[in-house]
This record gives structure tokens, C-alpha cells and sequence, in this order.
């Protein structure tokens, strides 16, 4: 038979200063716990508690990461776009030539842009394993 859980039956009141409460709440935001009275249990039974660490500089070079991936979508879409345009106006002359220049502009910028995202998602995985390091 197992043992059953016993609910929590008695309260307790505290008074905090402003500034304590704002304390206690910046410690509480670092943890995984979900609730602050959750929290506050394990700090008065001395249970361990597990804190997030998170490294501000490498939260702003991903940002700018995240940024430069959603520019870099962009841009290949406005050129898939453009080849799209391209080939519905099938044998007109201008559209030739504009299809092969696309296509150079294409076959020029693609190998830079695939260097450039697979640097970026290195950095990420760099940053992601940081992380899972601070939380251990």
C-alpha cells in the first residue's frame, strides 16, 4: 500500500520591507520553481534549489543571431520571389535577361548565405550548451 501524501494544513504570515520582498522575488525568478510559495519551502527546509544562470552578453549576441537568421530568410525568399516573377512571363526578352541575372546574383549569394547560417547555428548550439552547463 502506499504511503499518502499529507496535506499542507497549517499557515504561516510574514511581514516583509518592500525592499526584502523585491529581494526575494529576484531570487525566486532565477529558480525553476513555478510558484514563490513553492520556493519559499524549500529556503526554510534547506532543500536544494536549482538557480538559471543566464550569461547577458550571449543573450544579446543571440538576439542579434536571430535577427541576422530572419534577414538572411528574407533575403532568399525576395530572391525565390523574383525567379517565381521571372518565369511566369515565359519568352519574353526581358525576362531572359533578368532571369540570368537573378541567377548570377543567386549562384553568387547562396554559398554566402548558407556560410553565414551554418556559423550562426554554431554559435547557437555554442550558447545552447553554455546553458545546459550553467543549469547543471
Amino acid at each position: 500500500m502506499s504511503e499518502q501524501e499529507e496535506n499542507r494544513s497549517r499557515w504561516y504570515n510574514i511581514r516583509l520591507k518592500p525592499d526584502e520582498y523585491q529581494t526575494l522575488n529576484n531570487k525566486f525568478k532565477k529558480t525553476q520553481f513555478r510558484k514563490l510559495s513553492e520556493y519559499m519551502r524549500s529556503v526554510l527546509l534547506e532543500k536544494p534549489i536549482t538557480v538559471n544562470y543566464r550569461d547577458k552578453a550571449m543573450d544579446d549576441v543571440l538576439e542579434e543571431m536571430v535577427l541576422l537568421r530572419r534577414e538572411l530568410n528574407a533575403i532568399g525568399n525576395n530572391l525565390n520571389q523574383a525567379m517565381r516573377n521571372i518565369n511566369s512571363a515565359h519568352g519574353n526578352a526581358d525576362a531572359r535577361v533578368w532571369m540570368n541575372l537573378v541567377s548570377v546574383i543567386n549562384s553568387k549569394l547562396e554559398p554566402s548565405i548558407n556560410q553565414i547560417k551554418e556559423r550562426m547555428n554554431q554559435y547557437a548550439d555554442i550558447w545552447s550548451q553554455k546553458l545546459r552547463a550553467a543549469k547543471a
